[in-house]
């Protein structure tokens, strides 16, 4: 069962071009979990209604996958996080999810 990770951002009007770079789904933080096996996705969603508010959407194929990566590749993600530190003002975890199965990506 698909597995994402969530996350809220929360960036300065100076800082979303860049943010958007780092954090869309050609940016390093997609690049890094692209090395590791069952990366399938990052999103990027921008708020309509709040300037400046973001949510990241990882998937991955399952919730073993993820915790793979995160012992796998802990000091590139350490590196890439400190190294980004400062793009956003707040970021919040907002949680974990399993996909509903069944559902298909429409494209």
């Amino acid at each position: 069962m698909n597995y994402a990770t969530i996350w809220e951002f929360l960036v300065p009007e100076d800082q979303q071009a860049a943010f958007e770079a780092a954090y869309g789904p050609d940016g390093p933080w997609a690049r890094l979990f692209a090395q590791a096996p069952g990366f399938l996705e990052v999103r990027l969603l921008r708020s309509r209604e709040q300037a400046g508010r973001y949510f990241t959407i990882d998937r991955w194929q399952s919730a073993a996958a993820f915790e793979n990566f995160k012992s796998s590749f802990a000091g590139e993600y350490q590196a890439l996080d400190q190294q980004l530190e400062g793009l956003a003002s707040s970021e919040v975890p907002v949680g974990a999810f399993e996909e509903w199965p069944g559902q298909e990506d429409v494209r």
